[in-house]
């Protein structure tokens, strides 16, 4: 599996503000505490493996929690990038299939710390980096957090995303959702964690 990670930490770079709520109406859900609010979170229902993932990733055992997500078919540009990305021509895989899920660690002194963030995110990608999904790519991003869930607190998030090519429509959305479970996977491994 294809696999980068990235720091947005700039003075212009967006940070991440848990609780949010939009002009749509769109907000947090705080998975951790009602876990059974999946069902307002749209794009779980209209994509079961991004459900899977949620609940995986907001389970009592899990490192982190869920802040924000998204899953859409790529478009043009994405697919052009990915492809070269991925050495794969045109022909090969015309279709692919996308998402992003918001990332907190639980664990406070991680949360505030970037130099421990960073070296979870190396450890991710060697992690990651054996697995056999070559139509597939995972690329985490760190940025700035504010959560304010119990009082104030500031620190890092990751948005991970996980990309997948295909043949067609239904295989980039088959390799997309294989991938995707595989890095849950990793993400909730011990070795992930390893000091």
């Amino acid at each position: 599996m294809l696999r980068s990670w990235s720091v947005e930490c700039g003075a212009e770079d967006p940070v991440l503000v848990v609780p949010w709520s939009d002009a749509g109406g769109l907000h947090f859900v705080d998975l951790r505490e009602n876990p059974y609010d999946l069902d307002q979170i749209t794009e779980a229902e209209a994509h079961p493996a991004l459900m899977q993932a949620l609940r995986a990733l907001n389970a009592t055992r899990s490192p982190v929690f869920t802040a924000k997500c998204d899953a859409w078919p790529m478009d043009d540009d994405e697919l052009e990038t990915m492809q070269m990305e991925l050495g794969l021509t045109e022909a090969e895989a015309p279709a692919g299939f996308t998402s992003y899920i918001d990332l907190i660690w639980r664990e406070r002194t991680l949360f505030v710390s970037f130099h421990q963030q960073e070296q979870r995110l190396v450890r991710l990608g060697r992690l990651v980096d054996p697995l056999d999904h070559p139509y597939a790519a995972v690329d985490a991003v760190l940025r700035p957090a504010l959560v304010d869930l119990t009082g104030p607190q500031e620190g890092f998030a990751v948005t991970l995303y996980v990309k997948a090519l295909g043949t067609d429509a239904v295989h980039a959305y088959e390799h997309w959702t294989r991938a995707l479970a595989a890095v849950v996977t990793v993400l909730r491994s011990k070795e992930l964690s390893l000091s």
